[in-house]
């Protein structure tokens, strides 16, 4: 599945960040460990040598990706026209029937990375809430089968 090529204007500034700390930082500090493991002789013995040249290559594969991504990415700010339905870069706090709540904030897959409270625009729930206002139900399937959810509040963080 294609990957939407939309991205809050924080998640574009934290690409940004990892970025520069990757090419400015991580890769000179690992770069000159490298040089210094492969001046101590043979190579393919040396333990640091063979860690730390790894860590290069992760560290130039994450670079690579992030400049052949970040150029594709659309930055999508709030717009007052959104408040009081679900669009890009919501926050939404659903509950089932049980009583089970769920907040989380929809945004760009590439956003979702070490955040429990994020989900991708790509993913079933979130295509499903897209366009909802507070009190509507809605559906999802899942491969549990069919599962009905209600709005209980949007919001978005730029809106003033």
């Amino acid at each position: 599945m294609a990957k939407t090529n939309l991205i809050t204007r924080e998640g574009y500034q934290q690409l940004q960040q990892e970025h520069d700390y990757l090419w400015h930082e991580k890769r000179p500090e690992i770069t000159k460990i490298v040089t210094w493991a492969a001046s101590l002789g043979d190579r393919s013995e040396n333990a640091d040598y063979q860690f730390n040249k790894r860590v290069l290559r992760q560290i130039d594969r994450r670079v690579r990706y992030l400049r052949k991504r970040m150029p594709d990415l659309k930055i999508i700010d709030y717009n007052p026209q959104q408040a009081g339905k679900v669009f890009f870069g919501a926050w939404v706090e659903i509950e089932n029937e049980q009583g089970e709540t769920k907040r989380f904030r929809i945004v760009g897959p590439d956003e979702i990375y070490e955040r429990k409270d994020y989900i991708s625009i790509d993913a079933p729930m979130a295509r499903a809430l897209l366009g909802k206002q507070v009190d509507d139900d809605f559906s999802v399937m899942t491969p549990e089968g069919t599962k009905e959810w209600f709005i209980n509040e949007i919001t978005y963080p730029d809106a003033k």
